[in-house]
């Protein structure tokens, strides 16, 4: 028997890219399927675009409900999604990030550019000081988190993140993987 998640909206981060493979755009529509089929909301960037669009197009189209929070200057450039369940527009990316982490009870990293590392650091960054105590996990394909994983494996060698935030940063393998972690987080 499947156990229920404690959470009732999960946070993707991940890229916008069009030109990357496609290998990474199929990883984020299972993932949208994944969050829809558990009946989870999806809160993410509000992009219409890449791997963004795709988490939402796929979450969509499972008959999930989708929150996206995007900034008035990347609105302005027609870039969010037309189709959302929600969407919040704010001005700042520091507004987006507020409002993306206080709506959501745990996050997942997918392959993405430095606005994916910036949100995934924020969220972890706020857990070393306290601010929550949410899941955060990268979801591995095709050893794209490799070198990070070693950054933060020398970081905590060299004093800079404390043990108890490196093991935060929870990584798991593809979207069987994403579906396991799942399947652990109990009510």
């Amino acid at each position: 028997m499947k156990r229920e998640s404690s959470a009732k909206s999960v946070c993707v981060f991940c890229g916008s890219s069009r030109a990357v493979d496609p290998r990474y755009f199929a990883l984020a529509n299972e993932v949208g399927a994944l969050i829809a089929k558990r009946s989870l909301r999806l809160v993410y960037g509000g992009a219409s675009v890449g791997m963004m669009g795709a988490v939402a197009d796929a979450a969509l189209g499972a008959g999930g409900s989708v929150l996206g929070v995007i900034p008035r200057s990347l609105d302005q450039r027609e870039l969010t999604h037309k189709g959302l369940t929600e969407l919040g527009v704010v001005d700042t990316m520091y507004q987006r990030k507020e409002w993306m982490f206080r709506e959501s009870d745990a996050f997942v990293a997918l392959p993405g550019g430095f606005g994916t590392l910036d949100e995934l650091f924020e969220a972890l960054t706020e857990r070393q000081i306290g601010l929550h105590e949410k899941r955060v996990v990268l979801v591995e394909v095709g050893g794209f988190w490799e070198g990070l994983r070693a950054w933060v494996e020398r970081a905590v060698r060299e004093k800079f993140v404390p043990d108890n935030v490196a093991n935060a940063l929870e990584v798991v393998d593809g979207v069987a993987g994403l579906e396991a972690w799942l399947d652990a987080w109990t009510l």
